[in-house]
């Protein structure tokens, strides 16, 4: 069944919606015995177990109806992890795993570069600091520049001018293959409400110029303020400070971090949530067994129609190694990029009605 207007509200206003039992009995079976059966090393992306999850459940005629027309995904991020207990490692906000409050949770939106955080304390400016880190990549050390990857396989920036630095689509599908209705079993975490902070803050940084996303104004790429010197600024302060209070806890240093919420979810559910809305796996601590959550990156054909998408990319207007893609004359990709970061709504046709309504409410009062 479509979404109803009391889902498409709640939808709008926290950024993220549970279906319940959307995708069959059958075909979580299926996706479990595939991944059961992998071989070492195996990539399930790509396998029908996996991409049915989407293409052959209900998700696709929602998505349909609240979104619009997308590729078919023919690929997927499989999301298993293990349970383990807190550890000493660095993570890549820069701080320690086991003082990591939330279950480790590291807040961030997707098109963001990663490279593996350095687990000895940096030394040196921010300069010699970041230089270091861009040069970990997988393409070595190429200086400042488009072409660095990160270990995510994201661009350090999408266009080869070097000012649009995140990537984006339209939706998130977050699809459960294990109990995870307990706090604790890894599950996404998400915070609610700040797909719209996010919006608002790529509106202040266009208005500044052209340069969007870390390394645009408020938003620096590194942190050398955190544990190792060397953590990455996933959300910039303006961001984080709206979900910031006396009840946020802490890392040893006594910065605060914005509480997510745990998307509890049992075998079959899936979650519908916007790509733009800050979220994280989490620490595996209590689960009976691994973490398994099956991950589509969705974007609403009407961006670029010639250009069809796997499912997987956060980056999409680039080739998953980075390659830069052929567009035709007069379509900037950067630029229907940028509008699309400033405009979060307007690929989701079918809540148009809604967000419409919320706006004249938010104006009257």
């Amino acid at each position: 069944m479509p979404l109803t207007s009391d889902q498409k509200r709640f939808f709008y206003h926290n950024g993220y919606i549970i279906l319940k039992q959307a995708v069959s009995a059958d075909l979580v079976e299926a996706a479990l015995a595939r991944i059961k059966r992998a071989e070492r090393g195996e990539n399930l992306g790509p396998t029908r177990e996996m991409t049915d999850l989407v293409n052959a459940s209900s998700i696709t005629p929602i998505l349909h109806d609240v979104m619009g027309q997308f590729d078919p995904p023919s690929s997927c991020q499989v999301g298993v992890l293990k349970k383990r207990e807190p550890g000493d490692q660095f993570n890549n906000v820069g701080y320690r795993d086991k003082d990591m409050p939330y279950y480790g949770a590291e807040l961030h939106m997707d098109g963001l570069l990663t490279i593996s955080a350095p687990q000895e304390v940096q030394t040196g400016t921010y300069e010699e600091i970041y230089n270091r880190y861009i040069s970990r990549g997988p393409r070595g050390d190429l200086g400042r520049s488009a072409e660095v990857m990160g270990d995510n396989m994201t661009p350090l920036f999408q266009d080869p001018e070097c000012t649009l630095a995140v990537g984006s689509f339209t939706a998130f599908v977050f699809v459960c293959l294990n109990d995870q209705t307990q706090p604790g079993c890894g599950q996404t975490s998400l915070l609610p409400g700040a797909h719209h902070a996010s919006e608002r803050f790529f509106r202040w940084q266009l208005e500044q110029g052209e340069r969007v996303g870390p390394e645009g104004p408020g938003w620096p790429r590194l942190d050398i303020g955190s544990a190792n010197r060397s953590g990455n600024v996933y959300l910039p302060d303006a961001i984080r400070e709206e979900f910031i209070d006396e009840t946020s806890e802490s890392t040893p240093d006594g910065r605060r971090w914005p509480k997510p919420t745990q998307i509890l979810m049992e075998p079959g559910d899936a979650c519908i949530a916007m790509y733009n809305i800050p979220h994280s796996g989490s620490r595996n601590e209590n689960g009976n067994e691994s973490r398994k959550n099956i991950i589509f990156r969705i974007r609403n054909k009407r961006r670029q129609p010639d250009k069809v998408l796997t499912g997987i990319s956060d980056h999409p207007d680039r080739g998953w190694h980075g390659e830069f893609l052929d567009y035709e004359e007069g379509n900037d990709p950067w630029e229907r990029s940028r509008h699309a970061l400033c405009n979060i709504w307007e690929e989701w046709e079918g809540m148009q009605d809604i967000v419409r309504e919320e706006l004249a409410t938010v104006a009257r009062n």
